[in-house]
């Protein structure tokens, strides 16, 4: 595990107004040209610089794989943790310091596999964060093995006669979740969209669960080929309280849905859609509860000792004490 960002170089920016994308950038991103990481990157940089988020007030969080090299790419604090935990960490920086804006970045492994507990109970929880799940049906990182949102008969690394199991809805799963309270999909290759649906992610008060569909042109060139190359298997989400597709964009995507975000049991049709990528708004319920609202975040912790006083006490909840010293112990 590894901050990306170290203090004095991300504390700098503290007193910078008007930002520009380059502020917001760090390290030349390393993977593949062609990859959907790099659109949903550029997507990110431009909100952050339409926002003028300062660089100190951001925080960007990921597990293992492709995806997860997101933090480096971004000048601001990070932090790229162990496989299928990005979401508990981002949710303890939550807690600590709710002055943060916080964005979860991980892959369909990370956060479909190992990480699945964690992703559903942060549904629950519905913490004041955006999430972006990468998800181009195949681990990149470890080359070409099959994921769980990989389509039946995929041929793989691991499954060199095809893949048995159908594939895992990442959006009939997180609807189907007690508290969700903000679902979307979008595809890399359609950036206004993609942009208009994380501006309004990150907007919203509680989890925001975006599904990015995303290309590995290393892996799986040729994958959503069908769908890029014929804009009528795209349907787009409109609505007043979603995306209002323009003139421009509605010439190409014709194939359009009024679709009303806060209709529970047409989000879940829409996303078991199989012939057609749904991409907008599928669901948004702004009266759902903050885990941090209803708990209570308590003061925030900063400073070495702050921190390291608060670690002990917990820590203390734990101790057995010795009977010399007069405490009953307990593990």
């Amino acid at each position: 595990m590894a901050m990306s960002v170290s203090a004095p170089r991300c504390l700098q920016w503290s007193d910078r107004e008007d930002y520009q994308l380059e502020d917001y950038e760090a390290e030349v991103p390393r993977w593949c040209t062609g990859c959907g990481d790099l659109a949903i990157l550029a997507a990110v940089q431009r909100l952050c610089r339409d926002e003028q988020l300062p660089l100190e007030k951001l925080v960007f969080v990921s597990g293992i794989g492709c995806s997860s090299r997101f933090p480096h790419y971004m000048k601001t604090y990070g932090f790229h943790g162990l496989h299928g935990r990005a979401l508990p960490v981002a949710e303890g920086i939550k807690l600590k310091r709710p002055d943060l804006h916080v964005f979860v970045n991980t892959g369909d492994g990370d956060c479909c596999s190992i990480g699945a507990a964690h992703w559903l109970h942060a549904i629950r929880y519905n913490m004041d964060m955006t999430v972006l799940l990468h998800d181009n049906e195949i681990y990149g990182l470890t080359k070409k093995q099959a994921s769980p949102t990989s389509p039946r008969g995929l041929k793989s690394n691991t499954t060199p006669r095809g893949t048995h199991l159908e594939a895992l809805n990442p959006l009939s799963t997180t609807l189907g979740v007690a508290n969700v309270s903000f679902v979307a999909q979008a595809v890399d290759w359609v950036p206004t969209v993609l942009y208009e649906i994380i501006s309004q992610a990150f907007h919203h008060k509680g989890l925001s669960f975006i599904r990015v569909v995303q290309r590995c042109p290393e892996f799986l060139p040729t994958h959503f080929d069908p769908w890029m190359h014929d804009p009528d298997r795209l349907l787009m989400l409109t609505h007043e309280d979603g995306i209002q597709a323009s003139p421009e964009l509605s010439r190409t995507y014709k194939q359009q849905e009024v679709h009303d975000p806060g209709e529970m049991n047409r989000a879940r049709e829409i996303a078991s859609l199989k012939d057609q990528i749904p991409v907008g708004i599928l669901y948004r319920n702004d009266e759902a509860p903050c885990y941090e609202d209803v708990v209570g975040s308590g003061p925030p912790i900063t400073g070495p000792e702050k921190i390291q006083a608060s670690v002990e006490a917990e820590l203390d909840k734990f101790t057995v004490w010795p009977p010399s010293e007069g405490r009953e112990g307990r593990g």
